[in-house]
């Protein structure tokens, strides 16, 4: 059984917990978090021992460690845990920085540990069976994808100013799913962005609302758009359009009954809440880290799927506020 220690007992760290203690090929060994409180109370849930980051990655029984800590501590704990020899499992963003991405991912290479970025949509069951649905060519070639992502409210100033721009925290998940969908690298992108919900974001440097167009060299397209305000729940929609047909995951509603009357037809909100949303998505993808662990072989996604969608939306970021299109090597 693999020993597992969870660095950040937050939202994401309890749900990683909660996943583990429902394994019989994985345990939660360890817990550590900036408030030592918050560790204990995890720990305690799930069986685990209270400790701090340093000594759960010096504990040469824990296999492997899950990032769930703040941005700005990532890079030092990977290069501390690839050094110690502990696969990595590391909650996007790896880095708000390209150049120490490519940092870390040198001394995860060096180390020869495994590494996954956890872009967890691409193991959302319905998002996972559309993708495998593109590949098995059931619509034949993909010509145009579209990604629609709207939260039903943005998150507080204090963390907008610290989040690395909507684009960089927020688009960065869309931005994966548009390479999963298409298959093939963009490059060109063109980006607009507005302040449409709140002033007091515009005036912290950064967006509420954005589009992103992107095109591969074969001439594949995607639009993918972001607010962060919707008022009728969590949106989260894809649709790809090919050669053949379309496909198209709509949204999870809170139920699934629907109201017929003589003032037309109703139906429940969407489910309010991300961790909701991609309960399922979570818990996937946390049994393909530890399943690929337990065989041995290649995880996905990769240390370069966090730095390619990163590089993706850093090019957003700089088309947004420029208003040139960017072209990508």
């Amino acid at each position: 059984m693999l020993n597992i220690g969870i660095l950040g007992a937050g939202r994401i760290g309890q749900v990683h917990g909660k996943t583990l203690a429902q394994m019989t090929t994985a345990r939660a060994a360890a817990v550590s978090d900036f408030l030592p409180d918050a560790a204990k109370a995890l720990a305690d849930k799930l069986g685990a021992k209270a400790m701090s980051t340093e000594e759960i990655i010096a504990d040469k029984s824990i296999d492997a460690v899950i990032i769930g800590t703040p941005t700005t501590t990532h890079y030092d704990i990977i290069h501390e845990a690839a050094a110690a020899g502990k696969a990595i499992f590391c909650e996007k963003p790896v880095d708000l920085s390209t150049d120490r991405i490519r940092e870390c991912l040198a001394v995860v290479e060096k180390a020869g540990v495994p590494f996954m970025t956890a872009f967890n949509r691409r193991f959302d069951p319905n998002f996972a069976h559309l993708q495998k649905q593109i590949a098995d060519q059931v619509i034949g070639n993909v010509e145009i994808v579209t990604i629609l992502s709207r939260d039903p409210a943005p998150p507080p100033i204090g963390y907008i100013k610290t989040s690395g721009g909507i684009f960089r925290d927020m688009m960065i998940h869309d931005l994966d799913m548009a390479r999963f969908l298409l298959g093939e690298e963009p490059v060109e992108l063109t980006a607009a962005g507005s302040c449409l919900v709140d002033p007091e974001i515009g005036e912290a440097g950064d967006f509420d609302t954005a589009i992103v167009n992107l095109k591969t060299a074969s001439g594949k397209l995607c639009q993918i758009s972001n607010s962060r305000r919707a008022t009728y729940g969590y949106d989260q929609r894809i649709e790809v359009h090919g050669s053949l047909g379309m496909l198209r995951a709509d949204n999870m509603l809170e139920n699934t009954v629907e109201l017929s009357n003589g003032l037309g037809f109703r139906t429940a909100p969407t489910q309010p809440f991300f961790l909701e949303r991609y309960a399922a998505a979570y818990r996937a993808e946390m049994g393909h880290f530890v399943d690929c662990l337990n065989a041995g072989v290649a995880i996905t996604p990769t240390g370069e799927d966090g730095l390619k969608a990163q590089v993706l939306a850093d090019a957003a970021d700089k088309s947004a506020r420029d208003g040139q299109a960017v072209k990508l090597s």
